[in-house]
Order: structure tokens, then sequence, then C-alpha cells
């Protein structure tokens, strides 16, 4: 996938959520999603903060030291977040919906999922919009719910326990991640 069909899908999945999850609902590999959706969004997150640390910055030499810690915890929360996601979203099935183990699955709807998480990293990451970055984060629940629905096939009555229970996995998994490689980093320096 190249960055033309990257930004298509993502804008699609912010767009037209329950167009892009029938579209997404076809693909026959599901490990795709990792190498062309998830591993190029992480590094443009990372990428944008990185840039973003610049911007405006003060902090003469120690901004290189800064910027690359901003970088890694982003991309550390990110990567980690969404396998720890994907192996909870897995769970969740297993338990709540009585599934088999369906973690390919599982791991296509957590990186699709976490499309909102991208976009608003890229965009707090040049600009910084903190606050705003968590009020948006809650058009999470629309485009999970949407997925729930069309490509993990949630039943009508579990859907919106379901939707909430994976939207919060979706956007507490990195959000934890960070936490902690912030904590470690602050400590071991």
């Amino acid at each position: 996938m190249n960055y033309k069909d990257l930004f298509r899908r993502a804008m699609m999945l912010i767009s037209s959520p329950a167009k892009a999850w029938e579209e997404i609902s076809h693909e026959e590999n599901r490990r795709e999603v990792l190498g062309t959706f998830v591993y190029p969004m992480i590094g443009l997150c990372g990428l944008a903060v990185f840039i973003g640390t610049f911007i405006g910055n003060t902090a003469g030499a120690s901004a290189f030291q800064i910027a690359m810690t901003r970088c890694c915890a982003v991309f550390v929360s990110l990567f980690g977040g969404c396998f720890l996601a994907a192996y909870a979203i897995n769970l969740l099935g297993q338990k709540f919906l009585l599934r088999d183990d369906q973690y390919e699955l599982s791991q296509q709807f957590v990186g699709y999922s976490m499309v909102v998480t991208f976009v608003l990293e890229i965009i707090s990451g040049l600009f910084g919009i903190s606050l705003l970055h968590w009020i948006l984060q809650f058009y999470t629940l629309f485009v999970v719910f949407e997925g729930a629905r069309t490509l993990m096939r949630v039943a009508e009555t579990q859907l919106t326990r379901y939707t909430l229970a994976a939207s919060v996995i979706v956007i507490a998994c990195p959000m934890l991640i960070k936490i902690i490689f912030n904590e470690l980093s602050v400590i071991l320096n």
C-alpha cells in the first residue's frame, strides 16, 4: 500500500466508517493491516512528534534529546498498544462473544480502529492540541461501533457493550504504555 492509499483509507475510516469497514471486511489477508496501515501510521506519528518538538522549542542543545524521547514514547506506545489491544480484544471475543481464538481478525480490527488515535497523534505532534486531542478521541467509539458491526459481526444485542469495552481497550492500551514509558524514562534519566 502506498501513502496515497494509506491516506485514502484513513480518511475513509474517519469520514465514512461503515463504507470503509465494509471494504475492509473483504480483505483476504488479515495480517496485511500491519505492514500497509499500522506501521506507516506509527512512523508518521513519530515523525510528526519529532518535527513538532523542534517547532517553538527554546531548549537549545537538549532539544534533540527531548525530540528523540518524545518520538520514542509515541512509537513504543502505539506499537505496543496496538498489540496489547489486539490481545485484549481477542480475549474479549473469546469471553464475551464465546468465539474461538481469532487473533488475526482482532489485530485487523484494532489496527484500523486506531485510526483516530493515529491521526490525532500526527496533528497534536505538530500543533500541540492536547485538550482537543482527548475530546476528539471519543470519535473512536463510532469507528469501533461500525467495525464491531461489520468486521467482527457482533450481534445487535451485544453491540453496545462490546463497542464500549473495545473502545476503552483501543484508547487505553497506548495511553497506558505511554504513561509507563514516560515514567521509566524520567526515572532512568
